[in-house]
């Protein structure tokens, strides 16, 4: 598009044509910064109404542009109400809403009247930041001004309410309500949704005079999602007399949410029309359900039909990669997202540290690391159990150390990968030393797994008994994996009896599998005691007991191939053996 000729705007009221050009709906960024300059030129922009058509332009043209619109909001010397509402819109609608209670304080500092278009978008901010004491303030203030009648703010106060987790409050405002609409309606079976309530959202449902695609995909989405019930999720898919794709994605994200991965395929299969959200529901459906292969064809598929992905597509199919240990796919993936400017928040940047750490492809984790604009606490515990399971248990630990110096946020989670990493790395004294801090420094009582950590550090160590009395002690109940623990332990450093201990108390739990007998067996036999491996083979065969059927995965020029033990139907199988033959033949003779 040209640019706007400047020239002939002199030839009229220049005012005039200024806010012609600006009430113009949603003109290109571009232009609304060339009438900025000329505005300011002409000094047109010293005009509160002038400078408030500037600040409604720059949110139409591109609303989440913040900082440009808090410049200019800066230059205007006396604000009015309509600026106020324009800013705390466009804040409340932006990734930081606090800064829409900020202009709503400064609003009121200055003495500007206030509108009734004023208080919804303060009581979205406060929705969103969950600021149930400065909502209620505001609701105090809506009454005191008469404005508590009005449509838009009771629809406001609902939303407010519940969001906040106050739901009742919310029903109340509804209940008072002298006229709804659809959006108030909405609003309140929406709450009741949000809390899990979805018996009294139901009866909301029920009641309304009239539903839209929002109240049915809201509703299927509470039973799929929220409550699991994708059998009642389905009836109401199955009612509704019209379906779009919004109702069609929020029933397949029920069933993608509690693994009925097969359901969630058959019906978005039948989808006529998908969007970017079809495709991201199932491809992070299938990640986080394991079926890791399923997601990556699913995504290539997603780009070859021209659908460009979003981040949660992303994340999807980079978890898929991590899962596979797929590294040439994740990286395509990653390069792709970058030339195709695909802006990559925390959350995907914390994703792809985590595939190239579980490909061993330390350099590019510790690459990105390093130059993320913005840290959380996920990040960087994936960056330590990262390291510690690669070996690196030391810089894990150096890591650790760092967030401790500067006070940085730690949970549970840190220190499970801080263990994990002494364990893999032998360090038992930095271990002893976090597992106390970690309790009495940061008052963080371990859970199972912290428990597991310790108990695998220990064992490594050959520190058994030690690691027997921890499970024996600790104050919940001792689960399978920790019992598995110390009997794999027991193995590396020749303990019977303890052990036999081990296998009685895995007995105990139920949790004595084939592999459980097979392991015990391979300690007998180590130990020469070959009457008791001849008593557990036994066992093993007359309780029909089969060890878990070992698998692989492996990529090969971009592509996944898995390996199941014993299955002679792969299309390369006598490649494959005739591969085997020759190395095993070249190994016998290099002896």
């Amino acid at each position: 598009m040209s640019s706007i000729p400047m020239s002939p705007l002199f030839s009229q009221p220049l005012k005039t044509s200024f806010l012609s050009l600006l009430q113009t709906a949603k003109r290109p960024y571009f232009q609304i910064l060339q009438i900025h300059a000329q505005m300011i030129l002409t000094g047109i922009f010293s005009n509160t109404f002038a400078s408030s058509r500037l600040v409604a332009a720059i949110s139409a043209s591109n609303p989440s542009d913040a900082v440009y619109a808090d410049a200019v909001f800066s230059q205007i010397p006396h604000p009015n109400t309509f600026i106020y509402n324009t800013m705390i819109r466009i804040h409340a609608d932006s990734p930081c809403p606090l800064r829409a209670l900020i202009f709503y304080r400064q609003l009121k500092g200055d003495g500007v009247p206030v509108d009734n278009y004023t208080y919804p978008f303060v009581l979205r901010a406060c929705g969103l930041v969950l600021g149930l004491r400065e909502g209620r303030g505001v609701h105090g203030e809506v009454v005191k001004r008469g404005f508590g009648g009005d449509l838009f703010v009771g629809n406001g106060l609902i939303s407010m309410y519940c969001r906040c987790g106050e739901v009742g409050f919310g029903r109340k405002v509804f209940d008072g309500m002298a006229v709804r609409d659809l959006v108030s309606w909405n609003a309140m079976a929406g709450g009741y949704v949000g809390c899990g309530e979805m018996r009294e959202a139901q009866k909301v449902f029920d009641e309304m005079p009239e539903r839209d695609v929002f109240s049915w995909a809201m509703m299927i989405d509470g039973y799929g999602k929220k409550l699991g019930d994708v059998g009642r999720a389905r009836e109401l898919f199955d009612e509704m007399p019209d379906r779009d794709t919004v109702c069609w994605n929020s029933m397949i994200d029920g069933y993608a949410s509690v693994g009925e991965m097969n359901a969630a395929q058959s019906l978005f299969e039948e989808m006529t029309e998908r969007n970017v959200v079809s495709w991201s529901i199932m491809i992070e459906g299938y990640a986080r359900h394991g079926k890791s292969k399923e997601a990556l064809d699913l995504f290539q598929q997603m780009l070859y039909q021209g659908t460009k992905p979003d981040k949660v597509s992303a994340v999807g199919a980079i978890m898929a990669c991590a899962q596979l240990g797929a590294l040439d796919q994740g990286r395509w993936i990653h390069k792709y997202l970058e030339k195709n400017k695909i802006s990559l928040d925390v959350v995907a940047q914390t994703a792809l540290i985590d595939m190239y750490m579980k490909c061993g492809s330390l350099d590019h984790a510790r690459r990105l690391f390093e130059n993320m604009p913005e840290r959380n606490v996920i990040s960087s515990n994936v960056m330590i159990v990262g390291l510690g399971n690669n070996g690196f248990g030391e810089e894990a630990l150096e890591l650790f150390c760092q967030m401790e110096r500067a006070g940085a946020p730690m949970d549970d989670l840190t220190f499970l990968g801080a263990l994990t990493a002494c364990s893999h790395a032998g360090l038992v004294s930095e271990g002893l030393r976090i597992f106390d801090r970690m309790r009495n420094a940061y008052k963080i009582q371990p859970k199972v797994e912290h428990y597991g950590c310790f108990v695998d550090l220990l064992g490594r160590a050959g520190r058994l008994d030690e690691a027997k009395n921890i499970i024996e002690t600790m104050p919940t109940k001792p689960n399978s994996a920790l019992w598995g623990s110390l009997l794999a332990a027991c193995r590396t450093h020749r303990c019977v009896d303890l052990a036999e201990i081990s296998v009685d108390r895995l007995v105990e739990l139920g949790a004595d599998d084939g592999g459980v007998y097979v392991l015990m067996s391979n300690i007998y036999a180590e130990e020469g005691m070959w009457d008791d491996v001849l008593r557990i083979r036994k066992l093993v065969t007359s309780r029909g007991m089969k060890k878990e059927i070992g698998r692989s995965v492996i990529e090969v020029g971009g592509s996944v191939n898995e390996f199941v033990n014993g299955d002679r139907l792969h299309f390369r199988m006598e490649e494959i053996y005739s591969v085997l033959w020759s190395l095993s033949k070249s190994l016998m003779s290099a002896i």
